[in-house]
């Protein structure tokens, strides 16, 4: 298969949908103060179908195989995103974030995701094309995160307090912070806070004296920015390892955030009956991590004999988190006794 490149049309097809789709959703959520499920969920299905589009797009304009390993892509990113998710959860739940102004968080996010993630493709994508034995380094690097989310499913494990995560220790170094939440405002001016209290209710509650304040939502913003940058060293190379092309993988992956901030409200109000679909993604990555050797060896050692094509790469990637999600309705979590 030849290389599928930067193709013109599809990189403006591509930059078009998406700007036009983050400008309808911060429209169509610029003056809502609380996001409900029902709401999340249309939201959900938009960004779903809109990925699907460009699947759809780029079957009938390119090749079927491509279409495949796009849309493999973007439903390992997706699920993968999952436990993302769940992070967030317990660091709004750390500063006590409402859901109003966790969609506003979670929107600031994913732009610094969308720009994160672009430098994360292309340097993994140059590196994987540099040398074949690179694929060897990304394989351990997935399977070691199929170990750590498999030792993490093994017990009950503390909800950790974001509120003292590093990047919240470092922003306290940089600037002052004020501590309480001001509106919806990531920093806040010295003299505002005047306008509303004296000196001594602002003396309280700062770290210290400053022009300009960090507030618990930047701090927030901070701990999920982070997180997200952490988990990237997972998904990145788990979704380079269905495809090399760095503007599929861009793509895949994109599509796949900008839906997380929707599926973020539907997955806080599922999140307990689909008890099954980490396993799932536990032996995806598993999957992932054996095919990134194979592929490797076949290009720097030898030829295995083993090939997998996209349309099974897809069809392995589909039917384990279908089976996942089955799984979790037919055999739901037992209830301890009170």
């Amino acid at each position: 298969m030849e290389h599928f490149g930067f193709p013109t049309e599809a990189i403006l097809i591509f930059l078009t949908a998406i700007g036009l789709s983050i400008y309808l959703d911060l429209f169509a959520h610029k003056n809502v103060k609380e996001i409900s499920v029902a709401d999340a969920a249309k939201w959900s299905i938009f960004w779903v179908a809109l990925a699907l589009s460009f699947y759809g797009y780029l079957w009938l304009r390119f090749s079927k195989e491509w279409a495949d390993l796009y849309l493999a892509g973007y439903a390992l990113e997706k699920s993968l995103s999952v436990d993302n998710l769940m992070v967030f959860m317990a660091i709004f739940a750390s500063f006590g974030i409402r859901s109003g102004l966790q969609h506003r968080i979670l929107y600031w996010g994913i732009i610094g995701a969308l720009v994160f993630r672009a430098i994360f493709v292309l340097v993994g994508t140059s590196l994987f094309m540099a040398s074949p034995w690179v694929g060897f380094a990304f394989a351990a690097l997935v399977a070691w995160s199929a170990v750590q989310m498999l030792k993490a499913g093994g017990g009950e494990e503390e909800i950790e307090d974001y509120s003292d995560h590093w990047s919240v220790r470092l922003t306290g170094r940089l600037m002052p912070i004020y501590t309480r939440l001001h509106f919806d405002r990531f920093f806040v001016k010295h003299r505002e806070l005047l306008v509303n209290g004296d000196g001594d209710d602002v003396k309280d509650s700062v770290t210290r004296k400053g022009l300009v304040y960090a507030t618990p939502a930047f701090l927030c913003l901070a701990a999920i920015e982070t997180s997200d940058l952490a988990f990237s060293f997972d998904s990145v190379p788990a979704v380079i390892a269905v495809t090399q092309e760095p503007l599929l993988v861009y793509a895949a992956m994109i599509f796949a955030i900008l839906g997380l901030r929707s599926l973020y409200f539907v997955l806080a109000a599922l999140t307990r009956y689909l008890v099954h679909l980490e396993k799932a993604v536990i032996a995806l990555l598993f999957f992932i991590a054996a095919k990134m050797v194979v592929q490797s060896w076949n290009h720097a050692i030898g030829d295995t004999g083993i090939h997998i094509s996209p349309s099974a790469s897809l069809l392995i990637v589909l039917g384990t988190l279908a089976i996942g999600v089955i799984a979790s309705f037919l055999f739901p979590e037992k209830k301890e006794p009170a």
